[in-house]
């Protein structure tokens, strides 16, 4: 093999290593997502020339569509374990200037987030050097660990409810206990082997 070949060799292993950064030369927004199974990046590229629209879930492209002669518009798809609906709305500005809001379920991503707050409880951990981001979605009691939905056993106890779970051989429960205040509603905190872990801001 003579050295020159071994050079194209190598300049494909680049070209292929760094070909996503080559396609979304048009990318205009990035937004990261909390979502019960994972933190999810949601990605747009807007051609404002060739009309080129292309939307790209967690790195995999979920959309595209060239020569879009209508440049403003909306683009519709899921995202996640539990197809959320989201959209991207293209308004124009002025002139050649765009506007990209993310909706998530129908809502703006801001009012998204506020709802959020409200109807879940998130814990982030470390077990045996492995992190573990724990989401208890407080309408259903459902319980998700990294992605994943957890079996659950409820149980009664003398001053509200618990919900056992398992993690990475580790005893779990969310303790629900009432705040006795109408504002505060139930109080939700996440025993792991016997020690309150502290519930993180997302």
């Amino acid at each position: 093999m003579a050295s020159g070949e071994e050079i194209t060799v190598c300049d494909d292993e680049i070209r292929s290593r760094y070909s996503h950064l080559e396609k979304m030369t048009d990318l205009v927004a990035v937004w990261e997502v909390a979502l019960s199974d994972g933190v999810h990046k949601i990605e747009f590229e807007h051609g404002t020339t060739s009309g080129k629209r292309v939307v790209y879930v967690d790195g995999k492209e979920e959309i595209r569509r060239e020569w879009m002669f209508k440049l403003v518009g909306k683009e519709t798809f899921t995202v996640g374990a539990t197809k959320t609906k989201a959209a991207i709305n293209i308004d124009a500005v002025s002139g050649f200037a765009y506007e990209y809001t993310l909706e998530i379920n129908g809502k703006s991503l801001k009012q998204y987030i506020e709802n959020r707050l409200k109807t879940t409880n998130t814990w982030i951990l470390n077990l045996g050097g492995t992190d573990y981001r724990i989401v208890l979605e407080k309408d259903t009691m459902d319980v998700w660990c990294n992605g994943e939905k957890m079996e659950t056993a409820g149980e009664f106890v003398e001053d509200g409810t618990e919900t056992h779970f398992t993690v990475a051989d580790h005893s779990c429960y969310i303790k629900a206990v009432s705040s006795g205040k109408r504002k505060e509603g139930i109080i939700h905190t996440l025993i792991v082997d016997n020690r309150e872990i502290p519930e993180a801001v997302e």
